[in-house]
């Protein structure tokens, strides 16, 4: 056991099948929870974009604001001793390198070979699949033909889809992301929808650039904001990514590494949260019942603790349904219509059932903003997929907008509000999914560590 900001703190982490990797890390949360000490467990997942250091150092910054909060008083919590359980997960980190050395590229420039190599190169080890890293070095040597020969773009593009599982990236909610067009559709057809220019409106920086994932500025010669989401971020003057402004066969082939990469995060936070912590807070309610037990993701980490509240509903294996008291979803990376009770007129979104079954005893909140490059542009790029283009990339009347910058849509127990000063009253009721519009204090899609967020979560808290 640990301490962070006075709270004991356990990490637990699972590897790339979801599995635990360290049964002593468990051992030790579950000999230090006793009776009635924790009241509460705050259990806490980093998302994409993360490596260890950076989801501890994500962890740490969150709850020193939750401890000045909690410090300051807020009825219905200063009587309860918390706890913190720290899911560590193999997330991706992208590295932030270099990619067009000199200048800023316009639409249609050339990507060099080199940036698709290093990002192929950097994705050695993290599928799940016995044969991708065979695969990935492969398409390495199809890389300086992918220019000039319609066959090495579909070998190309087979070889980079076949590191991933397609039923478990497709998972519950394919239509809702496009994963079913990403595997169905030719290896040919998909690089001719990835080669198109992403026109992305609202995101010129002041400098003339354009914005990418991530809080990254892709401007004229400046240096990076901070590393983008998919593979080669922003170096001295240039970025491809999703989100940028390039086109053509090479920006299909770092957009096609990107969506990969992408829907095997996808997959994994699914199952790390199904078959890694659902039966670990399963067990721990067994023993300790009156133990409340907030979840609390941030970006692909909100994916992964609503598929746990979803999947602690009872079922044909657990006849008991074990209920959370809230859900915070901090800027995260699903589909805006995850809850939805009939998203285009007919399906349910993939988690339903955490609203119908009462999964969550108490409210639930989603952080929101126009500021979240990563969600907000990354995740509704599957309109190209698509073979559609929104009006308006990645808001709310997308099909393919995310949770972290629309907030639910189509949800019939949505209330809307705004992110909230600190001291400023919550109305926060059970049952329902509180959409918290955060421009005024979220910046980007990483900035959820302000007192403002964690006061918000606290509030949440205090309602159960």
């Amino acid at each position: 056991m640990g301490v962070q900001s006075g709270f004991p703190y356990f990490e637990v982490e699972f590897d790339k099948d979801g599995d635990v990797s360290d049964a002593k890390q468990v051992k030790s949360l579950k000999a230090a929870l006793k009776p009635d000490d924790p009241t509460d467990l705050i259990v806490i997942s980093h998302g994409w974009n993360n490596d260890m250091a950076e989801a501890r150092l994500l962890y740490s910054k969150f709850l020193q604001s939750f401890r000045k909060r909690l410090d300051a008083g807020l009825p219905g919590t200063m009587d309860r001793r918390f706890a913190v359980l720290a899911v560590l997960w193999p997330s991706k980190k992208f590295a932030d390198h270099d990619l067009i050395p000199s200048g800023a590229a316009g639409l249609g420039s050339s990507i060099p070979d080199k940036a698709i190599l290093d990002q192929i190169q950097s994705l050695k080890g993290f599928f799940n699949s016995r044969d991708a890293d065979a695969h990935l070095e492969k398409a390495k040597t199809l890389v300086p033909k992918l220019e000039n020969s319609p066959a090495a773009q579909k070998e190309f593009a087979d070889l980079i889809r076949s590191v991933v599982d397609a039923e478990a990236a497709h998972g519950k909610e394919g239509a809702e992301d496009a994963s079913s067009d990403f595997f169905k559709l030719s290896g040919e057809e998909v690089m001719k929808r990835l080669a198109k220019p992403i026109t992305v409106q609202g995101t010129v920086t002041p400098h003339g650039g354009v914005a990418g994932i991530g809080g990254t500025a892709m401007g004229h010669g400046g240096p990076a904001a901070g590393p983008g989401m998919g593979g080669p971020g922003m170096g001295h003057g240039g970025a491809a990514g999703i989100g940028s402004f390039f086109a053509g066969i090479k920006a299909a082939a770092g957009n096609l590494l990107n969506f990969t990469t992408y829907y095997q995060m996808k997959a994994r936070a699914g199952k790390v949260g199904t078959h890694g912590l659902m039966p670990l807070l399963r067990d721990i309610k067994t023993v300790h019942a009156p133990l409340k037990l907030h979840l609390v993701g941030h970006s692909f980490g909100g994916r992964l603790v609503t598929a746990t509240a979803s999947s602690l509903a009872k079922n044909e294996t657990n006849p008991n349904a074990v209920p959370v008291d809230s859900l915070s979803l901090l800027q995260a990376a699903f589909s805006h219509y995850g809850f939805s009770d009939k998203w285009d007129g007919t399906h349910a979104g993939a988690f339903r059932n955490v609203l119908t079954a009462k999964q969550v005893k108490g409210p639930i909140i989603a952080t929101c903003t126009v500021n979240d490059k990563a969600v907000g542009l990354a995740y509704p790029m599957a309109s190209l997929l698509a073979g559609q283009v929104a009006a308006g990339i990645g808001d709310k009347n997308d099909k393919y907008g995310g949770m972290g910058r629309n907030g639910a849509q189509m949800t019939p127990e949505t209330v809307n509000g705004k992110l909230l000063a600190l001291g400023k009253p919550y109305e926060f009721a059970a049952g329902k999914v509180h959409n918290l519009v955060a421009d005024e204090y979220v910046k980007g899609h990483s900035d959820i560590c302000g007192e403002e967020v964690a006061y918000a979560v606290l509030a949440a808290i205090s309602r159960t």
